[in-house]
């Protein structure tokens, strides 16, 4: 089956249209939450279901529905990603 929780890294050379596809792909396989990272853009989009929400580096992301206690700043993903 499919992963409760898909994580995907924007890089460069994705176009949104190839990111967009990929996310349809994870959430049509029964994924519960797709977590796309931009660097370049320094944000983040939470998809669950239909709903998406754009969180900035000022947002705290909380993956609490598919591991429990798990929250981190945006702001911290970017750090861990290697962007400043």
């Amino acid at each position: 089956g499919a992963p409760d929780l898909a994580v995907e890294v924007v890089s460069p050379s994705d176009t949104s249209t190839e990111v967009e596809e990929k996310v349809i792909d994870w959430l049509d396989a029964g994924t519960r939450m797709v977590i796309v990272v931009n660097p370049r853009k320094r944000s983040v989009s939470v998809y669950r279901g239909l709903a998406a929400k754009l969180l900035t580096e000022n947002d705290t992301l909380s993956g609490e529905e598919v591991i429990p206690g798990w929250s981190v700043p945006v702001k911290d993903l970017f750090t861990l990603f290697g962007e400043r």
